[in-house]
């Protein structure tokens, strides 16, 4: 089989992301219950290479490992000649002939890219300043188990057009939902990859309008990492800007709210909102885990049977 990255949610046809949900619920509802008696990764190491900090990736991805029967090797700048200059291309060819695949968080989309041109074996984008296609996975999973299938329905973004609302508006084109981005004046996401998605996207500035008979509501915090000193700033753009339950209640009445965390609560979100019965934001982090165990299953083996 011919190597497969997962950079964006582009990189799979919708049919293969279909399959890919339905594979993690699979893994989630039947496989766990077999304990160690389904080792597809037996022999198979999975290179970490850490240049953000992470609890729910890193926690994640060695577990799907480790569970699955493989091996998880955690690199930070500091353990990999990356943190001393050498060239993002070479440590590529170095790690594809030592591991069975690369998984990245990291800064720049552009290094990630030039990284998987290098690689021999899959690289997966565990995060990137443009994109965050595996925290994705694990929403459309989470509003799948929740609600069945997502096609036709309408999510709404409300923050800022980073990474994560790139991931959600491409993830409105693979899957055929509509997604209302709601966020302050100056604070769009890139122009290029709206426009990519045509009519299934479009950008409000009122959260109040924006949520009306909405299915699913979500956000992240106002300041990700390295914004820390725009903090300031972003809280008083951002001021109107947060969800909470009176939002909610403006929303369809089987909405769902999802966070990809950590929570600035008393920001972003309202102080209680995490346990109001909306909220099913354990449930989302939980299932990093089982959608990572289906990515990871179908870029090294192909698909997997029931």
């Amino acid at each position: 089989m011919a190597t497969r990255h997962f950079l964006t949610l582009l990189d799979l046809s919708p049919e293969e992301l279909h399959y890919l949900i339905q594979r993690a619920i699979t893994i989630k509802n039947r496989l766990r219950a077999q304990g160690p008696t389904y080792s597809p990764f037996t022999n198979r190491t999975l290179a970490m290479i850490f240049e953000k900090s992470s609890t729910r990736t890193r926690v994640s991805f060695e577990t799907a490992m480790a569970q699955f029967g493989g091996h998880a090797l955690f690199l930070s700048p500091r353990d990999t000649q990356l943190g001393r200059g050498e060239p993002i291309e070479d440590t590529a060819r170095v790690l594809a002939e030592m591991v069975d695949a690369v998984m990245i968080r990291t800064f720049s989309h552009e290094g990630l890219e030039a990284f998987a041109a290098a690689s021999s074996v899959p690289v997966i984008n565990a995060l990137s300043d443009d994109y965050h296609p595996c925290q994705l996975l694990a929403d459309v999973m989470t509003w799948t188990e929740l609600r069945g299938s997502v096609k036709g329905r309408t999510a709404v973004w409300v923050g800022d057009g980073n990474n994560m609302c790139h991931s959600w508006i491409n993830a409105a084109r693979q899957f055929d939902f509509q997604l209302r981005i709601c966020c302050p004046k100056g604070y769009e996401p890139r122009q290029d990859i709206l426009d990519a998605a045509g009519d299934r996207v479009s950008v409000l500035h009122d959260p109040q309008q924006a949520v009306v008979d909405a299915d699913l509501i979500t956000t992240d915090v106002w300041a990700s990492m390295g914004q820390e000193e725009e903090q300031a700033k972003r809280e008083a753009d951002f001021a109107g800007y947060q969800v909470s339950e009176a939002l909610l209640d403006r929303a369809g009445h089987d909405v769902l709210f999802l966070h990809c965390l950590p929570a600035h609560r008393g920001e972003e979100i309202s102080e209680t909102l995490l346990d109001d019965p909306r909220s099913v934001v354990w449930q989302e982090a939980g299932n990093r885990l089982h959608a990572q165990k289906a990515l990871i299953e179908f870029l090294l083996l192909g698909r997997g049977e029931d």
